[in-house]
């Protein structure tokens, strides 16, 4: 599992000014920590996260990752940000043949192995997972029809988009060694172009703390998952 978690923040600004996102606090912990312990719980067992902004601070906090139940490493972007799909570029050695790649402001509650199992039975180069958002929870950007991916665009959207990029995709590591492009959003439309991508629907909404919504929206969840328990 590759988290992307390089970016510097700027619409969670001041809370983001010294801070990477990833240690945003929520229920008196940093946002890392609930999402390690949940992909260990969805039965994940090493993670790479790929940090940039600040990304000393993260991996003082999380360190090898032994205390989630999880092996973690980290692949550093250097004196420039690498962009999306440079970050995981840069993380491959660590990587393997195959992998997830999740965005490090999300907590998604969806089930990995059925993600898993639907990735290796298409057989292409990748899977992105959507969600039946209906401009719920941020703006649709994805056309879905019957299985398949139509059309997916985050800058130029139709009328027939009321799905969205659910922020976890599934990629063998010859999707970003045929690619050059820096950003995540260009290697899925590439993939798409040439065939390459499935899709796989998850039920589950997302959850981010990208934004000052988002977080708030998160915090809320998360509270009241610790009042089930």
């Amino acid at each position: 599992m590759a988290i992307l978690a390089g970016g510097l923040a700027t619409r969670l600004r001041p809370l983001t000014e010294n801070l990477p996102k990833s240690l945003v606090e929520i229920q008196g912990e940093p946002f890392v920590a609930h999402q390690l312990r949940l992909l260990q719980a969805k039965g994940v067992e090493q993670v790479v996260l790929c940090v940039g902004y600040k990304g000393e601070m993260i991996r003082d906090v999380t360190g090898d990752g032994g205390r989630f139940g999880l092996k973690v490493g980290y692949a550093f972007d250097g004196p420039s940000l690498l962009g999306t799909a440079g970050a995981v570029r840069n993380a491959l050695p660590l990587l393997g043949g195959s992998f997830f790649v999740m965005y490090g402001d999300s907590y998604l509650t969806c089930d990995l192995g059925a993600l898993a199992r639907a990735f290796f039975s298409s057989g292409k180069l990748a899977m992105m997972t959507v969600f039946h958002n209906k401009g719920l929870w941020d703006t649709s950007n994805v056309e879905f029809a019957n299985g398949r991916i139509i059309a997916y665009n985050k800058a130029n959207r139709n009328a027939r988009m009321h799905y969205i990029d659910y922020g976890l995709g599934v990629f063998r590591a010859e999707a970003f060694t045929a690619s050059s492009s820096p950003d995540l959003a260009e290697v899925y439309a590439e993939l798409l172009q040439s065939g390459q991508l499935a899709a796989h629907e998850v039920p589950e909404r997302f959850y981010e703390i990208g934004s000052p919504e988002g977080l708030q929206d998160t915090v809320r969840f998360l509270a009241s998952r610790v009042l089930q328990k």
